[in-house]
């Protein structure tokens, strides 16, 4: 099979209270293709600028990562800040660069436009949907989404909703979206506009899953010390449809299991600023710590 994951790659400055990282690597696609690598060899659709280090893009082949969807115009990269507290669930953001990402509008190359699974990251749904009719006959399409297109796009993100099979969002964000309190309303909810999956992501205390015919909850890992927060939504994501891209199927069993997959991924994102922890994990890794999720829920 094939994924295709549509995002954005970035330098980000994060600031928690125990330090701060100045222009470190991050952005959407980028968690995402990276987690998403350990399973599958996914291809990556952006833009970065002329600013972008080569050797993350050199990094990114090494890992199986096809970047021939990346562009590099002239410009600078998309930039964003953000501060956390001690709950590593908030954060603020303090700043955010668009730059060339402002008038992204990719066209896809051949090959991508076959693929399988696609992922449509938290961007302008009005992109989202451009890039989905550009795909030809996809078995599974998955989207994410932020509080800003909640806010200012919320009838374009439903009408791509409708086009989409699996809809990953957080706590807050699902709330926001569907104006209820309740997530099991929130999520049926979305699944009556067209969804065939929910997937709320609630940070350290794991995700839930939503289907029209059952529910099923996987844990955060246990973590005394959360470094940083930032992807680990995204690198759930990448292990989840990776994961599923390597299975080949969409069974209630393959589901589960992704899930795991996508805990365990985002499990390891935190330990360290920015890509740090994903430049040195092994599959190996995955596996004992998939192993001690499954020991985690055992009874």
């Amino acid at each position: 099979m094939s994924l295709v994951i549509v995002g954005s790659l970035a330098f980000d400055t994060i600031e928690t209270p125990f330090a701060r990282r100045e222009r470190v690597i991050g952005g959407s696609a980028t968690y995402c293709a990276l987690a998403a690598s350990f399973f599958t060899s996914p291809k990556i659709v952006g833009v970065v600028g002329r600013d972008f280090p080569p050797a993350i893009l050199r990094f990114f082949k090494s890992r199986r990562i096809d970047t021939q969807g990346v562009e590099i115009r002239p410009g600078k990269t998309f930039f964003w800040e953000g501060r956390y507290g001690y709950d590593p669930n908030m954060r603020e953001t303090l700043k955010t660069e668009l730059n060339v990402f402002q008038d992204f509008q990719p066209e896809l190359p051949p090959s991508y436009r076959r693929a399988n699974i696609v992922f449509l990251a938290n961007i302008d749904p009005d992109l989202q949907e451009r890039i989905l009719s550009q795909i030809q006959s996809p078995a599974l399409v998955a989207m994410d989404t932020i509080n800003f297109w909640i806010a200012h796009k919320p009838d374009p993100l439903w009408r791509v909703m409708g086009q989409v099979d699996i809809f990953f969002a957080n706590e807050e964000e699902i709330k926001m979206l569907t104006q209820e309190t309740n997530l099991i309303r929130a999520g049926k909810k979305v699944l009556a506009k067209g969804p065939r999956l929910v997937i709320v992501k609630k940070g350290e205390h794991g995700a839930l899953l939503l289907t029209r015919d059952f529910v099923f909850g996987v844990l955060g890992h246990p973590c005394e010390d959360v470094v940083d927060p930032t992807g680990a939504g995204d690198s759930f994501a990448g292990g989840f449809l990776g994961y599923l891209d390597r299975a080949g199927k969409l069974s209630r069993s393959e589901i589960r299991r992704a899930a795991v997959y996508g805990s365990v991924l985002a499990s390891f994102v935190i330990e360290d600023f920015s890509i740090e922890r994903l430049k040195t994990l092994r599959r190996k890794d995955i596996e004992e710590r998939f192993n001690e999720f499954r020991r985690l829920v055992s009874f």
